[in-house]
């Protein structure tokens, strides 16, 4: 299947750029573009879509507003954040409204399109820089070592569950869990499908943060 595109970003020339390297791969294809999230939202009232690539900073509505619009139309869109990290507080932000994944503006080309048919599938992306700032934001709010938390969404997981999180924090791969955790890699993903239901997670992305959030996992 075709994976269909929209572009967002504030620069004609950086969407041009886009475009090309896109076009480029046969089972991608751009179908449409805008300047700034209010057009985006336009677009995706009208064209279906199955990955947005957003820039954060942009006139009239910002990258993190769009994504935030995007999750909650049930479009079913991915929405795919691409930036220079120049404000940390826009990375968290973004994962919070629901973006899939970060890459840098400057990434390989290779590895763009490998994130675009990642993103596309239900996975989730994160540049290395990315998860480090991510990391640094999340931080500075978890308790301190030995400090009780109130937290208590992970109180509904079995141990079991909670190791796989740990290993899903830590950025391992199924295959890198199964191998860790000396179990099937069909049974790591159905531990996963467990975690995302009971934590309510969309992918993840957002099972990390929850990690982080909650003391259980840390840098």
């Amino acid at each position: 299947m075709t994976i269909r595109v929209l572009l967002v970003d504030d620069q004609a020339l950086v969407r041009s750029g886009f475009r090309m390297l896109i076009e480029s791969s046969d089972d991608i294809e751009v179908v449409g573009e805008a300047d700034n999230g209010a057009q985006a939202l336009d677009v995706l009232s009208r064209t279906p879509v199955d990955v947005v690539l957003m820039d954060i900073r942009m006139p009239v509505m910002d990258g993190v507003e769009a994504t935030r619009r995007i999750v909650a139309s049930g479009s079913g869109a991915h929405v795919l954040v691409l930036t220079t990290f120049d404000a940390d507080e826009y990375v968290y932000a973004a994962l919070r409204a629901g973006a899939s994944g970060f890459m840098l503006k400057d990434s390989h080309p290779a590895e763009l399109l490998h994130a675009i048919h990642s993103v596309a599938s239900g996975d989730a992306v994160m540049a290395p820089s990315a998860t480090r700032r991510l990391l640094d934001h999340v931080v500075p709010l978890l308790p301190a070592p030995g400090e009780s938390s109130t937290d208590t969404r992970l109180d509904v997981l079995t141990d079991r569950e909670r190791e796989v999180l740990v290993e899903i924090a830590r950025g391992a791969t199924n295959a890198e869990i199964s191998k860790g955790l000396y179990m099937a890699e069909g049974t790591v993903k159905t531990h996963i499908g467990r975690l995302l239901a009971k934590l309510q997670a969309r992918d993840r992305v957002q099972l990390v943060l929850i990690a982080y959030e909650t003391g259980l996992a840390r840098p």
